[in-house]
């Protein structure tokens, strides 16, 4: 009996371990001769030769925009004899957000407001300066962008001694993905801004990211001020900078996610 490629492929947090596993595993046969997007109700499904498309827990595959069903349908299309779910970065996130995200949505905005009990750019090098430089050239801003933006104001400390920082920032912070899970296209947003948050370690840039403050490359320079750092002074190991370009692609992607969900 054929292996449906729909059928359940558990997600983990991190996509970087989704795509490893899914490499491992045998890759399923190509079973249509097309992909396209078509209109369901609201949204836009994947259709495959005109056969609307399922998620792993069987539900229809239907994302809010046409611009994303494309995409998704896109990544169908150009699969070749067999499909490859690790280079499917958009189908995986709709997987995720449908099956997900859809039936836990205040848990998952709780799991990314923790970050901000601990976010990235508020720990901050004593020495050298040049390090300290790098980070407050990276990092002020985004925290600039969390005051102006969101009305949260965080603190900042040497080293990695944990600070407790203002419950109204934290709050604030928490307020700004209360309301993206709240929006028409909560699931979807969720599982693009979850998925750039941990990529990031930081909650801050990947919100200074979703809204403009931060492009793609500035918020990816922006996580990796202090690997920088070190490779500059040690120089780059080959196993890491394969990794951190595993992982730079999964941002790619979900910033992809979050750019074409907002394209009406």
């Amino acid at each position: 009996m054929r292996e449906d490629p729909t059928k359940p492929q558990a997600q983990p947090a991190d996509p970087v371990a989704l795509a490893r596993r899914e490499q491992q595993k045998p890759l399923p046969r190509r079973f249509y001769k097309e992909a396209r997007a078509e209109r369901a109700g609201d949204g836009f499904a994947l259709a495959l030769d005109g056969r609307l498309a399922k998620t792993p827990a069987k539900h229809d595959l239907v994302v809010p925009t046409q611009a994303l069903a494309e995409a998704i349908a896109g990544e169908w299309q150009a699969q070749q004899e067999t499909i490859d779910f690790a280079a499917m970065p958009l189908t995986r996130l709709a997987y995720t957000a449908i099956d997900g995200v859809a039936g836990r949505i205040p848990a998952v905005v709780d799991d990314i407001a923790k970050y901000a009990e601990t976010d990235l750019v508020c720990y901050r090098a004593a020495e050298p300066a040049s390090l300290v430089e790098a980070q407050a050239a990276a990092w002020d801003p985004v925290l600039d962008f969390a005051a102006t933006q969101l009305n949260a104001r965080f603190f900042c400390v040497e080293g990695v001694t944990f600070v407790v920082q203002p419950e109204a920032a934290r709050a604030a912070v928490r307020a700004r993905i209360a309301e993206i899970g709240g929006s028409r296209v909560a699931p979807f947003a969720l599982a693009s801004l979850a998925t750039m948050t941990a990529l990031a370690g930081s909650v801050l840039i990947a919100l200074a990211l979703t809204e403009g403050r931060l492009s793609l490359d500035e918020a990816w320079r922006a996580v990796h001020v202090d690997e920088d750092f070190q490779i500059r002074q040690w120089g780059e190991d080959h196993e890491a900078v394969a990794r951190r370009d595993r992982r730079f692609a999964e941002m790619a992607a979900a910033a992809e996610f979050w750019r074409l969900l907002m394209d009406t």
